[in-house]
């Protein structure tokens, strides 16, 4: 590795990690300049500083979204704290990131490959730990597609983000509206899945057992307590599959209901969502 380049990558690791010079020097030359690489091995080699930013929780970022040509891609970049998240370097660097996104399909490898200078550096100039968290992408695949930033800060860029997919007979300006709103409803309500039948069976069992739980020492009896246990995992169900949800703009209708409406003699799907929330499950 040449000299220059070298010297440049080492301090690079050395501000990411806090570890001195012959350590990160070593690991760099190990690894053949890969500074991701040159990071787990300095862990692995149980440097106590190695991990010493890099294992602060960062829960604060963005999420970004981009679009073109009816593909959107989504990110989520995390900081550690607010103050980062809205400064405008921060900001630049995600929506860039996001451009990028879009280019690879929203393949996280491929994305940290071509970000992963910027990145360093960015956590370099800032101090604080910076991560790519996640990224989805929707194309084109037969679908009409559409987004949604809750609360945004700049144009496709805020805390909660959405995209939706439809399949559907009608055209997009025909659909236009029902896919915002949709989407603004994910954002909204939080579904787990479409449907019932798309609900992770884990969830339902974790679910059903809490409900025993609770019922278990009420003094019902058996048959009161199954007919009261069914309704309640019913009621769960419903909140948490949006199709069953009660439509925000309508309550007295589910989304089902509504879809129909505008769908009428065609045919609207509902093929895919995705929801992103800045730092949720951290």
């Amino acid at each position: 590795m040449v000299a220059d380049n070298l010297l440049k990558k080492v301090k690079q690791l050395r501000e990411i990690t806090g570890v001195g010079f012959r350590d990160c020097k070593n690991a760099i030359e190990e690894t053949k300049g890969d500074i991701e690489k040159s990071i787990e091995l300095l862990r692995k080699q149980g440097i106590a500083k190695a991990s010493k930013r890099m294992e602060r929780i960062a829960a604060e970022g963005l999420i970004s979204i981009s679009e073109e040509d009816n593909n959107f891609s989504m990110i989520e970049i995390n900081s550690e704290t607010d103050f980062v998240a809205k400064n405008s370097e921060f900001i630049n660097f995600v929506e860039n990131v996001s451009k990028a996104a879009l280019k690879k399909d929203g393949k996280m490898e491929s994305i940290l490959i071509s970000e992963m200078n910027n990145l360093v550096e960015l956590i370099s100039k800032i101090g604080e730990k910076i991560t790519l968290r996640r990224s989805a992408f929707v194309g084109k695949d037969k679908s009409i597609n559409f987004s949604y930033i809750h609360g945004a800060i700049k144009k496709n860029i805020g805390k909660l983000g959405v995209l939706l997919s439809l399949e559907t007979t009608k055209t997009k300006d025909k659909i236009a509206d029902l896919g915002k709103h949709l989407a603004m409803q994910v954002a909204a309500s939080s579904p787990l899945a479409i449907d019932e039948n798309d609900i992770d069976e884990n969830i339902l069992k974790k679910e059903k057992e809490i409900i025993s739980e609770e019922l278990k020492n009420t003094g019902k009896n058996t048959n009161i307590v199954d007919k009261i246990a069914t309704g309640k995992l019913n009621k769960f169900i419903a909140e948490n599959t949006l199709l069953n949800q009660e439509w925000i703009m309508e309550p007295k209708k589910k989304v089902r209901d509504i879809i129909k409406e505008v769908a009428g003699k065609e045919k609207i799907i509902i093929k895919k969502f995705i929801r992103f929330k800045v730092g949720e499950g951290l």
